[in-house]
C-alpha cells in the first residue's frame, strides 16, 4: 500500500502541465532520433541534455523528458529496422529478421503497427517490475557499507561491456581512462591533480561537456567520414489492415520477450541487445514447427521489440535504486542527475521521492503516449528517413553547441567539448568503447570516496574491501563479469550475426 501511495504521489508530478507538456514532447523526439540508423538512444539523450539546461526546466521536468526520450528511440529504433533492414541502434538488429520480411510482402504497415504493440507491452511490463522491485532492492540497498559500494562500482566496470561486447579487454581500459579524467581537479584534501596550470580545470571535468563531446560530435565525425552522400531507398508503407486476431497472436509472444528483456535489463552488463536476442530465440523455440520465423512471422518482429524496450526500462532499476547504470544511456541518464545534484542510489527514494516515483509514472503515461503516436502517426516519422543525415546531424550538431554554451557562456567549455569530440572519434577508430569512460568518470569520485573511507573505518586494513559475505559476492560476480565474455559473448555474437548477416550492411 505504501508503494501505491509514492505512485499516485508520481502521477500528481507527472501529470503536472509542464510535465506531461515535456514528456509528450520528449517522446516525439526520442522516436525521430531512434528512427535514425547510427544515433540510437544513448546519442539522442546526450545530445538533448543541455537543451534541458539552457531551458532551465525543474530537475523532475528535464529528467521525464530525457526519460521519454530514452522510450521514444527504443521505439523508434525499429522503422529503419524495417523499413531499411538497418537497424537504429544494435538491440533493433533482431526486428530485421522477420520485420523487413514483411515490409518486402507488402506488410510494412503491419509489421510497423505489431512492432509499436510490442513495445508497449514489453515497456509496460518492465514498469510494473520497476515498480514492484526497486523499492525493494532500495531497501536492501540501505545495508551496503562503503567498502561494499566499492566493490558495486567495479562490479559495474566488469559488466558494463556486457556478455556480447566485442572486446573485454578494451572496455576495461575505456572504464580507466575515465577514472583517469575523474580524477582531475582538486581532490578532497586540496592537492591539485593533473590540472596544468589551467584554472577551468580545478574544478575537475563537466560530466555534460564530456557526454556530449564523445557522443553527439565523435558521432558527426564518424557520420562525415562513412555515410556522407549516402541514401537509402525505403519501402513504401501500405495503408494499416490489422485486425484484432493479428494482435491477440502476438499477445503472448510480446508478454514472454517483455518479462525475459526486464530481467536481461535489472541484470549487470545483459542489457537490451540480449534482451532481443533472448525473446526472438526463446520464442521461436517456443513456436517450433508452426512459425515462418525469418520469412515474415509477426511473432518475429513481436518478441525483440517486447524484449529490447522490457531490458531499457528494467536497466532503469540499477540505476535508480544503486546509483549503478545497467546501459549505456542509463549511464548518460545518471550523469543528469548528478548534475543536478541529486545522488542516485537508495537515499534517492527518501530524499527526492517526488522525482523517482514522478519519473516512474510518467514511464507509464509515456508508453501509452508513445502507442498513440506510433500507430497513426508512423507515417511522419517515416517520411524522417527520406531526408538525407547530411542535413539532420549538422542540425542536431548545432543544438549541442548552443546547448553547451548556454549552460556556462564560456568559449572554453565549447573547445573542450570538442576536443572530446576528436577523443571520441579517434577511440571509435580503435574500437574501444565510450560508455565505460563516461561511467569512469561519473562513479570515479564516488568510488574514490567510499575506498578512502573503508581504509579509514579499517585504519588502512585493505581486507575490509572483502571481509563481508556481501561483499565477497560483489567481487565474485565483478569477476565472471569479466571471465563470462570471453566464454559466452564468442557464441552469442556469432548466432546473432548468422541470424541476420545482412543487417549491418543494410543490404
Amino acid at each position: 500500500m505504501e508503494t501505491l501511495g509514492f505512485l499516485m504521489d508520481g502521477f500528481a508530478v507527472a501529470l503536472a502541465p509542464e510535465n506531461l507538456l515535456f514528456g509528450l514532447l520528449g517522446a516525439i523526439l526520442g522516436t525521430l532520433i531512434g528512427a535514425l540508423p547510427g544515433l540510437g538512444p544513448a546519442n539522442g539523450v546526450a545530445i538533448l541534455i543541455p537543451l534541458a539546461f539552457s531551458l532551465g526546466l525543474a530537475p523532475e521536468t528535464a529528467l521525464i523528458m530525457l526519460t521519454a526520450v530514452y522510450a521514444g528511440a527504443m521505439y523508434g529504433g525499429r522503422i529503419s529496422s524495417i523499413l531499411l533492414n538497418i537497424p537504429g541502434d544494435e538491440p533493433a538488429m533482431m526486428t530485421c529478421l522477420d520485420g523487413y520480411p514483411m515490409a518486402r510482402n507488402g506488410k510494412a504497415a503491419e509489421a510497423l503497427a505489431i512492432s509499436a504493440i510490442a513495445s508497449f507491452i514489453g515497456s509496460l511490463i518492465a514498469t510494473i517490475g520497476l515498480i514492484l522491485l526497486a523499492p525493494v532492492l532500495a531497501d536492501f540497498a540501505l545495508t551496503f557499507g562503503p567498502a561494499e559500494y566499492f566493490a558495486l562500482f567495479l562490479l559495474a566496470f566488469a559488466t558494463l561491456g556486457g556478455i556480447t561486447g566485442k572486446n573485454p579487454i578494451k572496455t576495461v581500459v575505456a572504464a580507466c581512462l575515465g577514472l583517469m579524467i575523474a580524477t582531475m581537479g582538486i581532490d578532497n584534501t586540496g592537492v591539485q591533480r593533473y590540472t596544468f596550470g589551467i584554472l577551468e580545470l580545478y574544478e575537475g571535468v563537466d560530466f555534460i561537456i564530456a557526454i556530449v563531446g564523445l557522443f553527439a560530435i565523435s558521432e558527426l565525425l564518424t557520420f562525415i567520414e562513412s555515410r556522407a552522400g549516402k541514401g537509402h531507398q525505403t519501402i513504401k508503407v501500405n495503408k494499416l489492415s490489422l485486425k484484432w486476431a493479428d494482435i491477440r497472436g502476438i499477445l503472448p509472444s510480446s508478454i514472454r520477450g517483455g518479462v525475459l528483456g526486464f530481467i536481461a535489463g535489472v541484470l549487470p552488463g545483459a542489457g537490451a541487445s540480449l534482451g532481443s536476442f533472448i525473446g526472438y530465440t526463446m520464442e521461436k523455440k517456443a513456436v517450433g514447427s508452426k512459425g515462418s520465423f525469418g520469412t515474415g512471422d509477426p511473432r518475429g518482429v513481436a518478441a525483440p521489440e517486447a524484449g529490447n524496450n522490457g531490458a531499457s526500462s528494467g536497466a532503469l532499476v540499477p540505476m535508480l535504486t544503486l546509483g549503478v547504470p545497467g546501459s549505456g544511456t542509463t549511464a548518460v541518464l545518471l550523469a543528469l542527475l548528478i548534475s543536478l545534484n541529486i545522488t542516485p542510489g537508495p537515499l534517492m527514494f527518501t530524499q527526492n521521492a517526488d522525482i523517482v516515483w514522478g519519473v516512474i509514472a510518467a514511464l507509464l503515461i509515456g508508453n501509452f503516449l508513445l502507442l498513440l503516436l506510433n500507430i497513426p502517426l508512423v507515417g511522419i516519422f517515416v517520411k524522417l528517413l527520406s531526408v538525407p543525415p547530411m542535413y539532420l546531424l549538422p542540425i542536431v550538431t548545432m543544438v549541442a553547441f548552443v546547448g553547451i554554451y548556454s549552460i556556462s557562456n564560456t568559449t572554453f567549455d565549447l573547445y573542450f567539448m570538442t576536443a572530446f569530440g576528436v577523443a571520441g572519434y579517434i577511440l571509435r577508430k580503435l574500437e574501444i568503447p565510450l560508455v565505460p569512460i563516461i561511467l569512469g568518470l561519473l562513479l570515479g569520485p564516488e568510488m574514490e570516496k567510499n575506498l578512502r573511507h573503508a581504509l579509514d573505518i579499517s585504519d588502512g586494513d585493505w581486507t575490509i574491501l572483502w571481509n563481508s559475505g556481501l561483499a565477497i559476492g560483489l567481487w565474485a560476480f565483478a569477476a565472471a563479469g569479466l571471465i563470462l565474455p570471453y566464454i559466452v559473448g564468442p557464441v552469442l555474437r556469432r548466432r546473432m550475426r548468422a541470424a541476420n548477416p545482412e543487417a549491418a550492411t543494410g543490404d
